[in-house]
């Protein structure tokens, strides 16, 4: 096991469904999926604190392994506090290489709150 893989908890995708709204109408909730491993790691550079200082989201890193591919605004729950974060770029622009030894890949992502 690598220190990656010695990084990485639980998490849940959170699939967005319509469901009736009890005025008759529909809105967007979110059901929890399938669960992964992924890595989970605060971005703390100084762009990023005066970013969010000026009123940005926190960004995060998501490192999973490469097979559990993420998407742009692909929603997950971290299951060890339940927080939340919403992916922010896309797996396939930052993958391992094929002849790594270690298959991850790495998207950046927002702390996030559900709609309601």
């Amino acid at each position: 096991m690598n220190l990656i893989e010695s990084m990485m908890e639980d998490c849940v995708f959170l699939n967005k469904v319509k469901v009736d709204d009890p005025v008759g109408g529909y809105k967007d909730d979110y059901q929890s999926g399938i669960t992964f491993k992924a890595a989970v790691i605060k971005t703390n550079t100084t762009e990023t604190q005066i970013a969010e200082k000026s009123g940005m989201s926190e960004i995060f890193n998501i490192v999973t392994d490469k097979s559990m591919v993420l998407e742009f605004h692909d929603v997950i729950r971290r299951v060890s506090d339940g927080e939340i974060f919403r992916v922010t770029s896309r797996a396939v622009d930052s993958q391992a290489p094929a002849a790594s030894t270690v298959q991850i890949a790495k998207v950046t992502a927002e702390r996030w709150v559900l709609p309601t």
